[in-house]
């Protein structure tokens, strides 16, 4: 009698446990924050003209940076010869502390090539920061991050956060988060034509296929254009 009851129990156990593999929801698929237009791109970058941080916008706006990563820059990072960007590190508040830690993941870690246009601004950036240092003396607090504080310390991400807002809504363009700069990034080098494994790893994300979940609908005329040539290659008119 009591074999039967165990045996009748580890039935029931195996049921449950298959009805729950299968009741378990579906592996959630990442969705796109909004994305600028180039005009609304084009119209937030003329707000910036002669804004302490309009470097730093600019920068995440034409590479994709990840606040953190951005605010994790040093001057180290730039080769100002090439052009080129060394990604390794995040800034990011843990309590009431701003820590700097290793980038996400391995591809986190990634060299980004510059626009021309943007490389001057941060180059003119640093010159401001130089007068700033000069001007203030034994105040200023040399951290050796790219984006600062007008004394010199790290920025923290929920004051730009707060920042970035208020920018945003001064130009009439409503509520954004600083994160959707690297939406907008993504979304304009597509539609551009850049291909979509440069576009990830000028991301620095994981993998090729974590691009094309987010932003692979943008590709749709690309692949229309492919449909399109194999059927008039293949079933041309005599």
């Amino acid at each position: 009698m009591l074999a039967q009851c165990l045996d009748q129990a580890i039935r029931w156990e195996l049921v449950h446990r298959n009805v729950a593999t299968l009741s378990r929801s579906p592996k959630m698929v990442r969705h796109e924050g909004r994305t600028l237009s180039p005009d609304q791109a084009r119209h937030l970058l003329e707000t910036l003209k002669g804004h302490h941080n309009e470097a730093l916008y600019a920068l995440m706006l034409s590479t994709g940076l990840r606040r953190g990563e951005a605010l994790g820059l040093q001057w180290s990072d730039l080769d100002r010869n090439t052009g080129v960007l060394r990604v390794s590190r995040q800034l990011k508040r843990e309590g009431s502390l701003l820590v700097t830690t290793d980038t996400k993941t391995s591809l986190s870690r990634r060299a980004v090539n510059l626009p021309e246009p943007m490389l001057k601004a941060l180059l003119a950036h640093e010159e401001r920061q130089q007068a700033d240092r000069e001007w203030l003396g034994d105040a200023w607090i040399d951290s050796g991050y790219i984006f600062t504080s007008s004394v010199g310390t790290p920025i923290d991400p929920r004051n730009l956060y707060r920042e970035f807002q208020a920018i945003c809504r001064s130009a009439g363009l409503g509520d954004w988060h600083p994160h959707e700069l690297r939406h907008s990034a993504a979304s304009l080098m597509l539609a551009q034509g850049v291909k979509i494994q440069v576009v990830s790893q000028v991301l620095g994300h994981s993998s090729i296929r974590m691009t094309a979940d987010v932003y692979g609908h943008i590709l749709d005329p690309d692949r229309r254009e492919a449909a399109q040539a194999m059927g008039a290659m293949l079933w041309s008119e005599d």
